[in-house]
């Protein structure tokens, strides 16, 4: 049942209460500031990043959402003090370019955020995403911690932030591989936005059966591979089912990883439980 203006108000509230000594207004930090699922309103989502705020609606008949959606606006506008801009993300409109993002409120839109003293590039309009995964967020502190003079492959890389993470670290080689070359542009933005030393054949653009089959010809192999597929694609060299053949990808980069290295790989299936994974 769908609830109230004032319903969501109060909820948006309480997770911002939960969140008090995380969030730093005016700051370039990114934080998730509701996460629907579990705090009360299932298909909505609320995350910031630096001054620009992004709405992601997941409701399937969007068109009737806009009120609830501008009252959880108006709400971030007098509770979180520096929001210079605010995007809505609806997943299910008929109008693409309403799944990328509409600007709503505000002028300029935040290109780089800082995340334990990394910057990342993101492009809050280029995906119906916002280019940057909070939610890998302890994968990316784990790459800082542990990757310093590793060699490491970063497949379906999308905008690259595990592997900037891991260049953080002082990685000595990382590679970034994913099929479209265009959010591997913004890999390659994180890269110069802190300074990092690049080759341009650590960007492989193309598909990740192609490229692990080549890889593994040319006897390639890292002492990390992180797998971060998405939720379900098909291409004409293969098929990703993280909910029911997670394990096919798993053993196609299994021979690409040394003796005692790492494989990092993610769950992105939210109804799969991580025991079950």
């Amino acid at each position: 049942q769908e609830i109230t203006v004032h319903e969501l108000q109060d909820r948006l509230n309480d997770a911002l209460e939960a969140r008090t000594g995380e969030l730093v207004p005016e700051s370039a930090q990114a934080l998730r500031l509701f996460n629907g699922f579990a705090e009360g309103c299932p298909d909505l989502v609320v995350e910031l990043f630096g001054q620009t705020l992004v709405i992601f609606d997941h409701d399937r008949a969007p068109q009737e959402r806009m009120e609830l959606l501008r009252g959880g606006m108006d709400f971030y506008l007098q509770a979180v003090p520096g929001i210079e801009a605010v995007i809505i993300k609806r997943r299910y409109s008929s109008i693409p370019v309403e799944r990328k993002g509409t600007l709503v409120y505000g002028g300029k839109v935040d290109s780089r955020i800082q995340e334990h003293r990394i910057w990342y590039a993101i492009d809050l309009l280029m995906n119906q995403d916002a280019s940057l995964y909070l939610d890998t967020e302890n994968a990316r502190l784990w790459a800082i911690e542990h990757l310093q003079g590793k060699r490491v492959l970063n497949t379906f890389a999308y905008t690259g932030s595990l592997g900037v993470a891991a260049k953080a670290a002082g990685a000595s080689q990382v590679y970034q591989l994913d099929l479209n070359q265009r959010f591997l542009k913004l890999a390659r933005r994180s890269y110069e936005l802190n300074g990092f030393d690049h080759a341009p054949a650590e960007f492989l653009a193309g598909n990740f059966f192609t490229w692990i089959s080549r890889l593994k010809r040319s006897g390639e192999l890292f002492d990390c591979v992180f797998l971060d597929p998405p939720y379900f694609s098909i291409t004409s060299q293969g098929k990703v089912d993280q909910a029911n053949e997670a394990h096919r990808l798993i053993n196609k980069v299994r021979p690409l990883i040394r003796e005692n290295g790492w494989l990092v790989a993610i769950n992105n299936s939210l109804f799969t439980s991580g025991v079950d994974y």
